[in-house]
């Protein structure tokens, strides 16, 4: 009998074991833009098109200390003082929505948590004014401060326009409640009220759970278990309870971080994961409840916890679309969309 060469067959062998997952590559992309610096802590970004004249389009920043602030950045990176809302009680995460009705007009809003109040603070956009009453209580009747010190916050806008906060803290149970969602609304003065609407959502129990995206289109919420992975749940509350997927559970060196949405339509596109020990997104699919990983992208941003992406062209820079990281130096980086996709994925 003839006997097998497995030199020869080595090759053969590698290439099959390689083929099942992106090619890794080490170099690192490097931002367009890197921010002012804030005062203590960067955390969490979030971007708010300017629909009117895109190129003055906002990125609101976390700055996550007990004097911690909202820092606002034009696409520059230049801080525009006179916006930045200071004296806040260790703001978290950051998300934006656009169109709530207060005072009978639709109000654009950036929504923050204040972990050390345990409220959520909202102002309107771009003027960046206090539209909550200083204050909105979240995850009353619990006991014990780790219950209630706010960390994730995103915002699902349904088709019919009603507008829900969806609102993570450090700690919680590990089956049915460790995320609270509310419904958002005029409480008669101008200032936004939230009802809350249903409790949910798996936790492993291992850390915690911070990052928070909601994709409105599809109508999935989405969160990251740190070390363990990404779980997907229905948006809408009567679409019930039932966890649909868990992804990204194998690979990443630590923590499971930032989550952002790229849409390439109104169905396609792509879910971008920090893997903050290694200083890298991976990137997964977005349709469906069957997340397959993509690419691998090294950045240069250290230590990412938050991040955020837009589609759209904003200007000459960023011609189809913009991604903002969050580094541990205290600044924001800022990508163009095209560096991140390569020759891996698409560009709108």
């Amino acid at each position: 009998m003839k006997k097998l060469n497995l030199f020869c067959l080595a090759p053969l062998a590698i290439l099959l074991l390689t083929s099942c997952k992106p090619a890794a590559d080490t170099t690192a992309i490097k931002p367009v833009i890197i921010t002012e610096a804030v005062k203590y802590d960067t955390d969490d970004p979030a971007i708010w098109i300017n629909k009117a004249n895109p190129a003055e389009s906002l990125v609101i920043g976390t700055d996550k200390d007990a004097d911690g602030a909202l820092y606002v950045f034009d696409l520059h990176g230049k801080i525009i003082a006179d916006k930045v809302v200071r004296g806040l009680k260790r703001p978290n995460n950051v998300d934006i929505a656009y169109g709530l009705m207060l005072n009978g007009k639709p109000t654009d809003i950036a929504i923050t948590t204040e972990r050390m109040s345990h409220k959520l603070r909202i102002y309107s956009l771009p003027a960046m004014k206090p539209v909550d009453n200083g204050g909105v209580e979240m995850f009353v009747g619990e006991t014990g401060a780790e219950y209630r010190d706010l960390m994730g916050i995103a915002i699902y806008t349904a088709i019919d326009g009603k507008m829900y906060a969806i609102v993570g803290r450090k700690s919680g149970p590990t089956t049915g409640g460790y995320i609270w969602q509310y419904l958002l609304g005029d409480d008669g003065t101008g200032n936004v009220k939230a009802t809350l609407v249903r409790k949910f959502g798996k936790y492993s129990g291992k850390k915690e759970i911070e990052a928070i995206a909601v994709d409105n289109e599809l109508g999935y919420i989405y969160y990251s278990d740190e070390q363990v992975g990404v779980r997907q749940y229905y948006a809408d509350p009567k679409k019930g309870n039932e966890q649909l997927a868990i992804f990204g559970t194998t690979g990443f060196q630590a923590d499971h971080e930032g989550l952002s949405i790229y849409k390439l339509t109104d169905s396609t596109g792509y879910i971008m994961v920090s893997d903050q020990g290694a200083n890298r997104f991976q990137v997964f699919n977005r349709e469906g409840t069957t997340h397959k990983l993509l690419k691998i992208a090294n950045v240069a941003a250290q230590q990412s916890d938050g991040s955020d992406v837009v589609n759209i062209p904003l200007n000459d820079t960023f011609k189809h679309g913009l991604f903002v990281v969050m580094s541990n130096d205290k600044t924001f980086h800022y990508y163009r969309w095209e560096d991140i996709a390569g020759k891996e994925l698409k560009v709108k």
